[in-house]
């Protein structure tokens, strides 16, 4: 009898465990991963962009870290867990001060998807000034 109830509750926590990982957040950037500013003033200083995220699976997203290339790119995003069909953003900030010329800024985005990370980009040409 207790080998009959032990088989009967591996079966249950391994069907549990089988379950539980079908269910997976998945993250995906709504419209573009790469933001062009074009050209921006150096006098106007600092420029920002949010970038939309969707949860595309079935278990909460949560955004771990999110990491910018440069100190002069600044990341804020949305801590809260993102429910399945819900959408979050990014926000990124960027320093245009004494910094004229092209630029391209990648931002690492982390989180518990079943991709795990990805990138997202800004770029532009900061004109400086006169």
């Amino acid at each position: 009898m207790k080998r009959i109830l032990f088989a009967f509750t591996l079966i249950l926590l391994t069907a549990s465990i089988a379950s539980a990982q079908q269910k997976e957040a998945s993250i995906a950037v709504v419209g573009d991963a790469v933001y062009d500013f074009g050209n921006i003033k150096e006098a106007d200083g600092h420029v920002t962009h949010t970038f939309k995220i969707k949860n595309d699976g079935e278990a909460a997203l949560v955004v771990t870290k999110v990491v910018a290339s440069c100190g002069c790119t600044t990341p804020e995003w949305t801590k809260e867990p993102i429910s399945s069909g819900k959408t979050g953003e990014i926000k990124v900030t960027f320093d245009s001060t004494n910094r004229p010329g092209p630029f391209t800024k990648t931002i690492s985005v982390y989180s518990n998807g079943k991709t795990g990370s990805f990138i997202l980009t800004i770029k532009g040409n900061v004109i400086p000034k006169n």
